[in-house]
């Protein structure tokens, strides 16, 4: 039985991945699928770490990945949020998806440092915008149940939109870069030339 301020690992990679051309989650760019990549680096930080996956992708996922698979009641990236708080309601989540290439171990430990687990959800935030990025983010057990109870009535299924409305603790990162988002072939181009220069 797990417990209420236990922190458990999703990577999200059940999106279509339509502007990219070309599933985000096997895009590599640390020599081994971003999926598998960020698995990794969340299973020192979790009680157990889960893939977010559509039910179509099972069969390509490595046997000793653990995945939960969206059950589909919800539209973007909620479906997997909540399908994963239905498996294990009482737990937080560590959810980070995988268009996120620059999160790495050193990453998410600074998020989980600074978790306030009476907000509804910890959040990273860029100094540019200081809207919260809910995924890359710890969301709260409760922080899900009202989410859920939100998603009943919204006009909008944009979880930011839902974190901008609610108590979110934000961390800023120490470099923006961090957060860097690859939905396009150009961007992944770009994120790759800027891994390769280091």
């Amino acid at each position: 039985m797990f417990q209420g301020n236990e922190i458990m690992g999703l990577v999200l990679a059940g999106g279509q991945s339509r502007r990219m051309g070309t599933d985000k989650g096997k895009l590599k760019y640390h020599n081994k699928p971003q999926r598998e990549y960020l698995y990794d680096q969340m299973k020192p930080l979790c009680a157990r770490v889960f893939l977010s996956i559509r039910p179509e992708q099972q069969a390509e996922i490595p046997r000793e990945l653990d995945c939960i698979v969206d059950e589909n009641q919800y539209k973007g990236p909620f479906n997997g949020l909540l399908s994963a708080h239905h498996a294990f309601p009482e737990v937080a989540w560590l959810v980070v998806a995988c268009d996120l290439p620059l999160v790495n171990q050193k990453v998410l430990k600074y998020l989980v440092d600074r978790r306030d687990p009476k907000a509804m959800a910890t959040a990273f935030a860029t100094h540019k915008t200081k809207l919260p990025e809910p995924l890359a983010a710890i969301w709260e057990p409760q922080g899900l149940k009202t989410a859920e109870s939100y998603m009943q009535t919204a006009q909008s299924s944009c979880p930011r939109k839902f974190l901008i409305n609610e108590d979110t603790f934000l961390v800023f990162p120490e470099d923006d870069l961090w957060l860097a988002n690859a939905n396009e072939p150009e961007e992944y181009e770009n994120i790759l030339t800027e891994l390769n220069s280091k």
